[in-house]
């Protein structure tokens, strides 16, 4: 097939969410690299593709993930110098990441470097079940519908990040990374009359799982892959239902 560099999703943690594609893409390459913590530790994508498909072998490739910009940058070089060698061999290679290669991920950086070391290699993606959506499956959440919108942010930077979506009634809000901020989250969620219908998912498909009401568990923080789901204000659902999204109240000072 030549060489290529593939972004593989391989969903959010449960392997029965691994779309078909995902795994011919992992069969058919000449090598599958995944991203880790540690040479010997296997990350959170290696550990869905080992579920899924054990035939498959993994190699690892570290990335920093620390507040140090120069050990993260650093980091990602020399992945990209060992993809770039691959590549150079005539490789086709697949990178696996959680979720889908296109949100949030650590792909798109290293097809950066690796672009800059092997000009003119074909890069492309398939993409993956996010964890947005195996949680709202999972709590029964209707996201969106009719003309409503759905905002996608990241907490990682802090709770402020959810404050211009939640500006928004008719909006969905989904919240990623947030985990060490859910005790601010939920505060910011309770004054905007958002909090009533929040889900949070930790974990999910993963070891330590976690869903439920974000109302019960945002006493104390939890983990860095949580997901929170928070639907538009409705009174009803459904367009036969004919009900206009509700104003939300917010809970006084």
């Amino acid at each position: 097939m030549g060489s290529a560099l593939v972004g593989v999703g391989v969903g959010p943690g449960d392997p029965g969410l691994i779309t078909i594609k995902a795994l011919s893409e992992l069969r058919g390459a000449d090598r599958v690299f995944g991203p880790s913590m540690s040479v010997d530790v296997v990350g959170r994508a290696e550990s869905i593709v080992r579920q899924a498909a054990p035939d498959v072998e993994v190699e690892r490739l570290v990335f920093a993930i620390v507040e140090d910009a120069a050990a993260r940058r650093a980091a990602h070089e020399r992945a990209a110098d060992r993809v770039a060698e691959c590549l150079a061999a005539g490789e086709r290679v697949a990178f696996v990441t959680l979720g889908d290669p296109n949100v949030y991920s650590t792909f798109h950086h290293l097809a950066a470097r690796v672009l800059e070391r092997s000009p003119g290699t074909p890069v492309t993606t398939v993409p993956g079940i996010c964890a947005f959506q195996d949680l709202a499956a999972r709590s029964g959440t209707v996201l969106v519908d009719g003309v409503e919108r759905l905002h996608l942010v990241s907490a990682v930077a802090g709770p402020e990040a959810i404050d211009a979506p939640l500006a928004d009634p008719e909006a969905a809000v989904v919240v990623y990374k947030g985990g060490r901020h859910l005790p601010e989250l939920a505060e910011r969620l309770r004054a905007a009359g958002r909090l009533d219908g929040a889900v949070v998912g930790e974990l999910l498909g993963l070891p330590g799982e976690r869903v439920g009401s974000l109302a019960l568990v945002a006493a104390v923080p939890g983990a860095y892959l949580s997901s929170i789901l928070v639907p538009p204000c409705r009174e009803g659902h459904g367009e036969a239902a004919g009900d206009e999204p509700a104003a939300c109240e917010a809970s006084e000072p």
